[in-house]
């Protein structure tokens, strides 16, 4: 049985990750390390609570102590690296949370990873030559785009939210693993998730909510800033190729080809909502859309070419927007009937 640490997997992606993973490969053992912040729950692994492959553990990646004990305690042999801060608007109120977490909680993650597996640099300790670090980012370190091209591996990193420069900094600290040390490490960056689980703050399930509880939806700036979506599940089976197929030390960029502006997911979701939960007065749901004063710094546009991962490893994206999106209204829709009370939901209920 081989033990694999990942972290964050209490939120979003990682919570869906977790049952995907396991169900998978029946000689793996996940030891979760969260901190349970506002971001993570234990709701969010309901699915795998009974799961003897599966152990959290609740503890911060800074923790050098804690990290070396589940290290020597567990055997750990792979790193899969989800937990981060990772709210734009958040890291603008309160920067520093965000370097100490997905910067010196990086390095801290990385360096036990090192010590434990390798002798000294490029010299392996014995049976741990296989050992992989695998580094989940964010295509926002390459800052934004106009209205035309693509991020590419090798583009230039330009962060512009303290959010995007905090990742920008721990992919390097990755790099720098890699080069000097000679760790068995890969990155990802993916374009922005959406599905099941995501937390309630961010852009989808923030319209899904206000819509049904006939509340301002709000949209920053004029709502043309635009996004490349990408289902989660289909993050979550990248993520899965890279860290068994991909080539130690490369960079695989994951995006879902699903260029939407923000307001155009507004209206979509809305058009889902008007078909699924009628309102009484026969309005639409487009009518509590609100343009609110834009974000600090909001970029503009990104968008991945995720040709590498395609070309080199078979990955393909199983949903389109226009599919995943009805998947995700439709999980949101049962969840708040079981927990919120509105007006609208008793249709649905």
């Amino acid at each position: 049985m081989k033990h694999i640490l990942v972290t964050g997997c209490a939120g979003f992606i990682g919570s869906n990750f977790v049952p995907y993973f396991l169900e998978k490969y029946p000689d793996y053992t996940l030891i979760n390390l969260d901190l349970l912040t506002y971001a993570g729950s234990m709701e969010n692994l309901k699915e795998v609570e009974d799961e003897e492959r599966h152990r959290f553990v609740k503890g911060d990646i800074g923790n050098r102590e804690l990290l070396e004990y589940l290290f020597e305690e567990y055997d750990i042999r792979g790193v899969i690296h989800f937990a981060a801060e990772s709210h734009v608007d958040n890291s603008i109120q309160n920067p520093g949370v965000f370097v100490e977490t997905n910067v010196k909680g990086t390095f801290t993650l990385i360096d036990t990873a090192y010590r434990k597996w390798m002798h000294k640099p490029f010299v392996w300790r014995e049976g741990y030559e296989g050992c992989r670090f695998h580094h989940i980012s964010t295509d926002e370190v390459y800052g934004t785009l106009p209205q035309t091209g693509l991020f590419r591996e090798d583009t230039p990193y330009a962060p512009n939210s303290p959010y995007s420069a905090s990742k920008a900094s721990s992919d390097m600290i990755v790099r720098s693993y890699v080069k000097t040390y000679g760790m068995n490490a890969v990155i990802t960056n993916c374009s922005n998730n959406y599905g099941p689980k995501q937390h309630d703050e961010k852009l989808i399930p923030t319209i899904i909510r206000n819509a049904l509880a006939q509340k301002p939806i709000p949209i920053y700036g004029d709502g043309q800033n635009i996004r490349d979506w990408l289902y989660v599940l289909d993050h979550c089976k990248g993520i899965d190729l890279v860290y068994h197929e991909g080539r130690s030390g490369e960079v695989y960029n994951i995006g879902g080809r699903n260029e939407r502006s923000n307001l155009q997911i507004a209206n979509r979701i809305c058009e889902i909502l008007d078909e699924k939960l009628p309102l009484e007065d026969g309005g639409s749901y487009r009518d509590f859309v609100e343009f609110v004063e834009d974000r600090a710094g909001h970029d503009r546009r990104y968008a991945i070419d995720a040709g590498k991962i395609e070309r080199e490893l078979g990955w393909r994206a199983d949903e389109n927007f226009d599919t995943g999106i009805v998947k995700t209204v439709e999980w949101y829709l049962r969840k708040y009937s079981n927990t919120l009370h509105f007006k609208a939901m008793k249709k649905y209920q």
